[in-house]
């Protein structure tokens, strides 16, 4: 939509967070602005939503977050990912401590998962670049 309407921006960046967990949060940042927040209990299912924001918005850099506090999960993220989008994005496991609010009855809905997530996005890393299998081989 932003393309659509050729806005200028300074950065051309997408960038995704991920908090890790039984209930993985998502925050999407799009031009500096947050454009989605959700909550997923499938790994395969972020995976495919993923796979649709990374494969739908242009950005000159894609950028997946992902909070170290599961990296089971997040390894599995990261493989089921680079198995199934075809191009190639940067990977950051950054560290999520104190993302994570300690409020009771505060997680109602995943609140609590998707502002980690939003945290998570904000942080910095190691950045490695992904290139897909198909590249690779």
């Amino acid at each position: 939509m932003m393309q659509k309407l050729n806005l200028d921006f300074e950065e051309e960046n997408l960038i995704l967070g991920i908090d890790p967990g039984q209930r993985m949060g998502l925050s999407i940042f799009y031009y500096g602005i947050e454009i989605e927040r959700s909550v997923h209990t499938s790994i395969e299912e972020l995976v495919f939503h993923i796979i649709g924001i990374l494969g739908g918005l242009r950005a000159k850099r894609k950028i997946l977050k992902i909070g170290n506090g599961n990296m089971d999960i997040a390894k599995q993220i990261v493989k089921m990912l680079n198995l199934k989008f075809c191009s190639s994005f940067e990977l950051e496991f950054v560290d999520e401590s104190r993302t994570s609010l300690k409020i009771k009855n505060f997680n109602q809905r995943g609140k609590r998962d998707m502002l980690s997530a939003k945290y998570i996005s904000q942080r910095k890393g190691h950045r490695h670049s992904i290139l897909p299998l198909s590249i690779i081989g």
